[in-house]
């Protein structure tokens, strides 16, 4: 492990005392495996490889973080909601584990005080947040097993932030939610997408959404999926009472 030694070494993980102080204090306990703890809060800027050219930074570690949220929420609302069918616990595990709500916990911990990159945080993108939640979730499964793991999700997920009642009538995807409405209604729908960069410094789309070929929202972000997003968003509310009626 002389990869993680070196690390340590020429770091901040190691310049900074209060890295695994701080981290021990958001998980309650004292970590065994610091290499784990590492690699979850390294970015892939670092261009750090170990001992036989394998990438260290935190996106393997999500891979699993996701598949233990994924288990224990499931989990969890297979017990808490027996009533409900597996469409039901699949739509409401979505709306738990959705990337703005992972974003929403990784910012409540301060997670990216923690990481370490080449890379400005001013410059990041606001997935960063969720991405390293997620590989914190990681890191303690395989640092300390499945019991702690689930001890920590229903610490910081589920006890403060799951609500049944809440959650059913919480829109993670208005565009899916309004794509749903129009198949139900047999209505057609079209999005109507362009680059739309104008004086600003960063590409712009613009979209048109058009509901049985009336225009009826309009929407611009940088990027097609926000602009999508956002002009379902504004259909939605035009169309909330019909919506509401057919669900």
């Amino acid at each position: 492990m002389s990869f993680i030694r070196n690390i340590l070494k020429n770091s901040r993980f190691h310049k900074d005392g209060n890295f695994f102080l701080l981290l021990n204090a958001i998980l309650g306990y004292k970590v065994k495996k610091k290499s784990l703890y590492v690699k979850a809060f390294t970015h892939r800027s670092m261009n750090i490889k170990d001992n036989d050219g394998n990438a260290i930074n935190y996106e393997r570690l999500e891979f699993v973080g996701d598949a233990m949220l994924g288990a224990v929420i499931a989990s969890y609302l297979f017990e808490e909601v027996p009533h409900g069918d597996e469409g039901y616990l699949t739509k409401m595990r979505s709306k738990i584990v959705s990337r703005e709500h992972l974003n929403e916990l990784g910012k409540e911990l301060n997670l990216i005080d923690l990481v370490e990159s080449k890379i400005p945080k001013s410059n990041f993108g606001n997935n960063i947040h969720g991405n390293l939640f997620e590989a914190l979730v990681g890191a303690i499964y395989l640092d300390k097993g499945y019991k702690y793991c689930e001890k920590f999700i229903y610490k910081r997920v589920i006890k403060p932030h799951v609500d049944i009642e809440t959650l059913e009538g919480r829109v993670i995807s208005y565009k899916s939610l309004l794509i749903e409405w129009c198949q139900k209604e047999k209505k057609t729908f079209d999005y109507n997408v362009y680059e739309d960069t104008g004086n600003d410094d960063l590409k712009h789309f613009s979209v048109k959404l058009s509901i049985d070929e009336k225009v009826i929202a309009k929407a611009r972000a940088t990027s097609k999926k926000k602009a999508e997003e956002k002009a379902s968003k504004r259909a939605f509310f035009a169309f909330q009472k019909e919506i509401s009626r057919a669900f």
